[in-house]
């Protein structure tokens, strides 16, 4: 799951349902487990109570990782009905540990294919995003320096001492951000440029909050780092509210970014499988994906959905972000995690 920018955890309450129509699942709870930053809005939750008689009770449950761990060893005694927040970092690890009941949502139809990535449907597509470097546009103009465009050039001596990135052994953006290297520079060649990353003064700390809104210059929290590892859709969240400007105080170097999908999907062993399809189908609908942006910061993945004013004006996608099999992360995600700390930590 994606952390929240700038906005507090809202979790959304269990909504008693009132009598249920024809065909309604009648009264139902699901359990919908995911991590600690989801959020939707409570009228976005009591729509579908009220549509579908079915109450929803939210289980956070740690950070993206912690979550995705809880879910494979509670296997067979799940704590839900549907599980939210696995990741294409993560994604293959739930596969294999076989957690998820295999369902193709007629929702599928609005999702491009190109973000279905389990040909069996146990998991289905509900964001995406892109993790990136973001930059302070008024320290760099301040400097007349210029922003560093690739991955390769943040390792130039003009900007030592500029970047602050997350572990990626506690943090998904961090993991993502090492993802990025290891597909730009190879299995062979990642390695190397962390060592001229930390050379060339590269601060790391354990989370996003903590880098993001402590370290960058750029953020609220007015750090001494102008260069940050966070996503392409942090910009519109600094843009005061009513305002128009030309463009954000934040920026995000969109040749640097690692494309995150988030996904949902059933938890074998549930009892409520009609009702936790039912979420599922949810989920992928125009009403729950158009509350997605401004409460999860994050894009939706329904073809079509209409996006606010802040991110149609500002957010940005990245056109050729760098991508990891699903397979090949899960095989080589530890030994990798732990390389980059003997280079980086040592």
């Amino acid at each position: 799951m994606l952390p929240l920018l700038l906005a507090a955890v809202i979790v959304a309450a269990p909504v008693t349902a009132s009598a249920s129509a024809p065909g309604q699942t009648g009264n139902t709870t699901v359990t919908l487990v995911t991590d600690n930053s989801f959020t939707v809005s409570n009228k976005v939750m009591r729509d579908f109570t009220k549509k579908t008689g079915v109450t929803v009770n939210v289980l956070p449950s740690g950070d993206a990782g912690a979550a995705v761990d809880q879910a494979i060893a509670t296997k067979s005694n799940p704590l839900g009905d549907v599980f939210f927040g696995v990741d294409n970092t993560l994604l293959a690890r739930t596969l294999d540990a076989g957690i998820f009941v295999p369902y193709k949502s007629p929702e599928l139809a609005n999702i491009s294919k190109d973000i279905q990535l389990d040909p069996h449907h146990r998991v289905t597509p509900v964001d995406t995003a892109d993790v990136c470097v973001n930059f302070d546009r008024k320290y760099f103009t301040d400097k007349k320096l210029t922003v560093p465009p690739t991955l390769d050039d943040l390792t130039k001596p003009e900007y030592k001492g500029l970047l602050v990135v997350e572990n990626p052994a506690t943090s998904p953006p961090g993991l993502a951000f090492l993802l990025a290297t290891v597909r730009r520079f190879g299995p062979d060649g990642w390695p190397a440029y962390w060592e001229k990353l930390r050379d060339n003064g590269v601060k790391v700390v354990d989370s996003w909050d903590q880098a993001y809104n402590s370290e960058f210059s750029g953020s609220a929290g007015k750090g001494n780092y102008p260069l940050v590892v966070s996503y392409s859709t942090s910009p519109p969240t600094e843009v005061n509210a009513g305002a128009q400007p030309d463009q954000p105080p934040t920026g995000a170097l969109l040749d640097t970014c690692f494309r995150q999908i988030e996904f949902a999907g059933i938890l074998q062993g549930t009892t409520h499988e009609k009702a936790a399809k039912q979420l599922v189908d949810f989920m992928l609908s125009d009403r729950f994906q158009r509350d997605i942006p401004l409460r999860m910061h994050a894009l939706p993945a329904r073809d079509g959905t209409k996006l606010p004013s802040a991110f149609v004006k500002y957010a940005k996608v990245a056109p050729s972000p760098f991508s990891l099999p699903p397979a090949e992360i899960a095989k080589n995600r530890d030994q990798w995690i732990d390389q980059w700390t003997s280079t980086v930590l040592r």
